[in-house]
């Protein structure tokens, strides 16, 4: 198993994170991701730590989907990978409703129709077999119903890579499937090796039909928070828990919510939603049941991490993707698996 640094939004992880991930390239870690939201990019701390570091992966987890036009991302994944030396691995999502209509501007959709299509574009950009050009329910290239100057292009700039390694955010089954079927590699959250035969399913459906490349990567983010103290170390991972479970979507329409329920936790996802929503955040994470965090994070001294990660070796998670507090989580890590 490969380890990977998770950063999560730039401005609210790690005070130092040029240390942190200069760190974890030295202890061997394969990749350093990033987020965005609704604040910092994904994109901009990668080209700040990729020329910081040389031989760590840059993965963004994830670029939203809506927030950009397919021919942008092309643009901008292959700038970046050029002037890494193709270390870029290219995380995407849908985001949800919230995000995407409240800050994008843009209907939310079709998100599996708008996904596959999306991803048809990027690898036709950096392809460079001829203009652009692309006929799809939601994207037509050149636009259709416009001017009538619009005109086909080829990406002017000679990829590093023909095919940078696409990584697809899914939690629905069809979302999951799909990315098994166009993807290179699944970016889970909140992923639970105990469920596998609950999760895996829908994505050996999408494996089946899948005509890329034989290797698929799956890469959750784990948090990992080191310390003697187990309950201690539970409670800085719950309030993220409530946030997601409780206040990322609206009621009937949280997709986190709707992970949780599926693990068997339908009662305590509830609870959380109905304390977060009315305010009581605190409270929220109080709900969280500590049997969700052991199944989805590594919390505690170092013999019990081990323990833990009996479990995920068994797994078929090929990157674990660590979100730390401490360089001595990355330490620990490194030793466990590398």
């Amino acid at each position: 198993m490969k380890l990977g640094l998770s950063l999560g939004y730039w401005g609210a992880g790690p005070q130092d994170s040029v240390a942190l991930v200069q760190e974890a390239e030295r202890l061997g870690f394969d990749s350093v991701w990033t987020a965005e939201a609704y604040g910092s990019d994904a994109i901009t701390p990668l080209a700040w730590l990729g020329a910081l570091t040389s031989r760590i992966k840059l993965g963004t987890g994830v670029m939203q989907i809506p927030a950009r036009t397919p021919a942008m991302t092309a643009m901008t994944a292959a700038t970046l990978d050029l002037l890494s030396g193709g270390r870029v691995l290219l995380g995407l999502g849908v985001s949800g409703p919230q995000v995407v209509e409240g800050w994008h501007g843009q209907p939310y959709g079709k998100p599996l129709a708008r996904t596959r299509e999306y991803v048809e574009i990027l690898r036709q950009v950096w392809a460079r077999r001829g203009p652009l050009t692309y006929a799809g329910a939601e994207y037509q290239i050149p636009i259709s119903g416009g001017s009538g100057l619009g005109k086909p292009l080829t990406l002017t700039i000679h990829p590093e890579r023909a095919q940078i390694p696409i990584y697809l955010a899914a939690l629905g089954p069809k979302n999951v499937a799909l990315a098994g079927e166009i993807a290179d590699g699944w970016l889970p959250v909140f992923y639970a090796p105990a469920r596998e035969g609950d999760m895996l399913p829908a994505l050996d459906e999408g494996l089946a039909k899948r005509t890329q490349g034989a290797e698929f990567e799956i890469a959750p983010t784990v948090a990992v928070i080191l310390g003697d103290d187990v309950a201690a170390c539970r409670e800085k991972v719950k309030p993220t828990l409530a946030l997601y479970i409780g206040g990322m979507g609206a009621r009937g329409k949280n997709f986190y919510f709707d992970l949780a329920a599926r693990y068997g936790y339908a009662a305590a996802a509830q609870e959380i939603q109905n304390l977060y929503l009315g305010g009581q955040k605190r409270n929220a994470a109080a709900a969280v049941p500590d049997a969700l965090v052991d199944e989805v994070a590594l919390c505690g001294p170092k013999q019990r991490i081990a323990e833990l990660l009996v479990q995920w070796r068994q797994s078929r998670v090929t990157t674990m993707v660590c979100s730390v507090e401490q360089p001595e989580s990355l330490r620990v890590m490194a030793e466990l698996l590398l």
